[in-house]
């Protein structure tokens, strides 16, 4: 049986932290807020995969009121929710991630998101599909993920 999940995350673009997203450090003059490292990609992958799996959302599983997902790895935090899937009896089979930002560019960095995304959840390569698109003033970050996961 085949379910599909949808995933959403944003975050105030801010000074003084790094621009992490897909896994992959971006350099810019500002990085995102959050708890975690904050990356948004991760985030609503995550979400989308345990939306299609019935197990909740990343706030759940990782809530920011607990203080050992401060400054968390959010790829790693990524990889616990797919480690949950399967004993869960889901495998990760397909997602689309659209990331709506103005800047920066993110087509340099595609090919290793994709490939961090795709060791993070098993998910092939080929299966992960990377859209672009624009967002406001350029003061925030928004991603929106669709995942499709199959019960084992």
């Amino acid at each position: 049986m085949l379910r599909t999940g949808i995933g959403y995350d944003s975050h105030r673009l801010v000074a003084g932290r790094p621009l992490i997203l897909g896994g992959e450090s971006i350099p810019f003059e500002r990085g995102l807020e959050g708890h975690s490292d904050a990356d948004a990609v991760a985030h609503a992958l995550t979400d989308a995969l345990l939306g299609a799996s019935a197990l909740g959302d990343i706030g759940r599983l990782f809530p920011d009121s607990d203080p050992q997902w401060k400054d968390a790895d959010s790829i790693g935090l990524l990889r616990l929710a797919c480690e949950r899937l399967r004993a869960e009896g889901f495998v990760p089979r397909q997602a689309d991630i659209t990331v709506v930002l103005e800047r920066p560019k993110l087509a340099p960095f595609l090919p290793a998101i994709i490939n961090r995304l795709s060791t993070a959840t098993g998910i092939p390569p080929h299966a992960l599909n990377e859209g672009m698109g624009f967002i406001g003033r350029g003061e925030g970050i928004a991603v929106i993920a669709v995942a499709m996961v199959e019960s084992a």
